[in-house]
């Protein structure tokens, strides 16, 4: 935990103030591969580590769970390297002078590893497995239970200040006839939030507490809004009870103080705090008759999407198809007519299908910008500034790089060349304002009447 109070902080230094800064445009880029270690983006780091690469599920160490499992006696100093070394303070100073002012951090406030995993032979779960569970009340609920801490540490603990929005789940299985209680989750993460969150006394809109708090103490106004109240159900209230005992041990062991008493002066509630935004992939990212996440929205709330053309579904492999798509793209107006609006994407990059020339890669990387910039711009966190009043158009479109880095080694190629975004900066790709394009008329040759 005081690692991920760390990364609280690290999320800020980007912006001097969480409100006082937010930039007209807002760019950005994922800190992927750091608290969730997906070994394909290290493959040299990983197998020194003692993992494997090329493989997934039983007998192959390719995940976090397999490491730790393999090696349990040392795996806290593997990880406790890992975590000093991939992400930086130079880091940090390299994106911050090529203009990138917001980061999205995999594992904490974009719940990218969820428990009992989420979606089947992905290291980005944490455990590559085909054997998937989070899809029931168990791990559902334990979901619950982590969203109220993340919550309340998002408000009370200053290292968080810069924190606005929680994604419930990372790429949850496509297919909604494999996700069944998926819909009600939506639901109940959307009102653990809200709970914790007026029982702070932060205002959310259409919400109000039917009962009175009155004391400073949060984790003791928990458990007494927890027993009076009627206003959520068994199942959310269950898991706000459960976070009391480990915002308690926090409290003490971090010495965040404001946990027991989140009216003092030096609480950031003596500053007027917003409602985070509740965030989940958009109901697109789904088939087969999905839950629509805008169903679950109490206050305000975000829509997710990752677009990747290397794997396939979205374009044939080829430039001119590539092109047509991103210059034609209308998943921005699709979305807004089922309700999922603010949208951004929450993951692109320069990978492809077919071996992309340079001069392509210049293109791409133009187009894609160019689409995801059609309103408040592309960034890489939904999590560190507040959304603003004026970011609430049914045409805004945010976007994430992934990533910020990959691993240059003989193991891991050419993989930095399309995966990393410093790479991309070095070999001009990706101009060094990020506001700018080498060609603003890339689409020109490419817009239709088709939409994609």
């Amino acid at each position: 935990m005081r690692l991920m109070l760390a990364v609280g902080a690290l999320a800020a230094s980007f912006l001097p103030s969480a409100i006082a800064a937010i930039p007209d445009k807002i760019y950005g880029v994922n800190l992927g591969g750091w608290l969730v270690l997906e070994p394909w983006m290290l493959p040299a780091e990983w197998t020194a580590m003692g993992g494997q690469t090329g493989c997934c599920g039983d007998g192959c160490i390719g995940d976090e769970f397999s490491l730790v499992k393999a090696y349990p006696k040392t795996a806290d100093q593997l990880f406790n390297k890992h975590w000093s070394t991939w992400f930086t303070q130079d880091h940090v100073n390299q994106l911050r002078a090529a203009g990138i002012n917001t980061v999205r951090i995999p594992v904490i406030l974009d719940h990218h590893a969820l428990p009992g995993v989420q979606t089947p032979g992905q290291s980005f779960t944490g455990h590559c497995t085909s054997d998937v569970e989070f899809y029931t009340e168990y791990n559902f609920h334990r979901a619950l239970v982590w969203t109220a801490v993340m919550t309340a540490l998002s408000h009370l603990d200053p290292s968080f200040s810069s924190v606005f929005a929680i994604e419930a789940v990372n790429e949850p299985i496509m297919n909604a006839q494999q996700t069944p209680g998926y819909g009600d989750f939506q639901k109940n993460f959307v009102e653990v939030i809200r709970a914790v969150e007026l029982i702070l006394g932060i205002p959310v809109p259409g919400l109000s507490l039917d009962v009175k708090v009155s004391t400073s103490n949060f984790t003791s106004a928990l458990s007494a809004t927890v027993s009076a109240s009627k206003l959520f159900n068994k199942e959310v209230k269950s898991a706000l009870a459960e976070a009391v005992p480990i915002l308690v041990e926090l409290g003490f062991e971090l010495a965040l103080s404001a946990i027991f008493n989140f009216n003092m002066a030096a609480s950031p509630l003596s500053k007027t705090r917003s409602p985070l935004v509740s965030n989940f992939m958009d109901i697109n990212w789904q088939y087969n008759d999905p839950p629509n996440p805008a169903d679950a929205a109490i206050g305000p709330q975000g829509y997710d999407n990752h677009l990747y053309y290397n794997f396939g579904g979205v374009a044939d492999p080829n430039p001119d198809a590539y092109l047509t798509s991103i210059c034609n793209l209308q998943r921005v107006q699709n979305d807004a007519a089922l309700g999922n609006s603010p949208l951004w994407f929450g993951e692109w990059g320069l990978p492809t299908q077919f071996n992309a020339t340079d001069d392509f890669l210049y293109k791409w990387a133009d187009a894609q910008k160019l689409a995801y910039s059609k309103g408040k711009g592309w960034i890489v966190s939904t999590f560190a500034m507040p959304i603003p009043p004026n970011m609430t158009s049914t045409h805004l479109v945010l976007a994430k790089f992934w990533n910020f880095m990959v691993e240059k080694s003989e193991q891991a190629g050419d993989l930095a060349r399309q995966w990393s975004y410093l790479e991309g900066l070095r070999l001009g790709y990706l101009t060094t304002d990020p506001s700018k394009v080498h060609d603003p008329n890339v689409c020109a040759p490419y817009v239709t009447a088709t939409s994609s």
